[in-house]
């Protein structure tokens, strides 16, 4: 069984530092959870920012601040910038954060419209396409969001189209061939009005990605480590964060991402598996640092 990579998602667009006063908004507190991941054993960072007084933005000025920023703290460690942003931003206003300079290794890809909680995240077949075209033009590698069981299927179908990155080598209208990229899948289960967080669900969706991918599961709020722990003894990886849980167990707020990652560390330990700092995770996930 490969090593297991485990990804901090550090902040979010949605988490308040009055939910957890941890939460990080600076370019400072933002470095220091992504630091305290890192440390902790976390090869990925999943990353969204923020302006300083916690509200949420796309733009390629901050990502850039960002991303210079924990490099020069965490210099080999692989970032994941968001492209879901916030509920309620343009397409092009999410994209922007692919255009920072180096361009990132890897991005996200939403698979699909679903309920979020009593908002509607929005990601048509029009503005998957368009996220696909721009991953495939400057050669970054999505890591596929699915929050349904149907946005399997859609991004599948996809990448046989040559819509977005993918393993077939698929021809574009010019006859140019599209590089053939394994697939990596993000399964985020339990958002509220998504996909449970259940070991069958999880089971599923394994079951039905292409051949050669590889795959992560995010469990939400009090699924992050009950889902956590089947996804380590199957041969998956793992994602854990401010974003998707503020909690290290029932009434403790986390005081950091790093404890988060701690927790999912430890019990790695106790199922056999060892973890893979950010090179393994690159060599795994069939990536080139920039």
């Amino acid at each position: 069984m490969e090593k297991l990579i485990i990804t901090a998602a550090i902040c979010g667009a949605e988490v308040t530092k009055e939910q957890n006063p941890n939460v990080p908004y600076t370019v400072e507190e933002i470095v220091r959870e992504a630091k305290s991941a890192v440390d902790a054993g976390a090869a990925i960072v999943h990353l969204h920012v923020r302006e300083d007084d916690g509200t949420p933005t796309q733009s390629h000025v901050r990502f850039q601040e960002c991303t210079e920023a924990i490099l020069k703290a965490c210099p080999d460690v692989i970032l994941i910038p968001s492209t879901g942003g916030a509920v309620g931003m343009t397409p092009d206003e999410r994209l922007d954060s692919t255009n920072t300079t180096p361009v990132p290794e890897m991005a996200t890809l939403d698979c699909g419209t679903c309920n979020f909680g009593d908002e509607i995240f929005d990601n048509t077949m029009p503005t998957m396409r368009a996220f696909g075209k721009r991953m495939i033009e400057k050669g970054i590698k999505p890591e596929y969001e699915c929050f349904e069981m149907g946005h399997l299927d859609t991004i599948v179908t996809m990448a046989r189209k040559g819509e977005v990155p993918g393993p077939f080598g698929c021809s574009l209208p010019d006859g140019r061939k599209l590089p053939v990229v394994p697939m990596q899948f993000n399964f985020v289960l339990g958002v509220s009005g998504c996909t449970s967080a259940t070991v069958d669900n999880l089971c599923w969706l394994v079951n039905k990605i292409p051949a050669g991918s590889t795959w992560t599961a995010t469990g939400i709020g009090r699924h992050a480590f009950t889902l956590a722990a089947p996804a380590i003894v199957m041969g998956g990886n793992v994602r854990v964060g401010f974003e998707d849980n503020l909690y290290l167990e029932r009434g403790v707020l986390a005081k950091s991402n790093g404890e988060l990652v701690d927790k999912v560390v430890r019990m790695a330990k106790l199922l056999g598996r060892p973890i893979a700092d950010s090179n393994e995770a690159r060599e795994i996930l069939g990536l080139t640092k920039r």
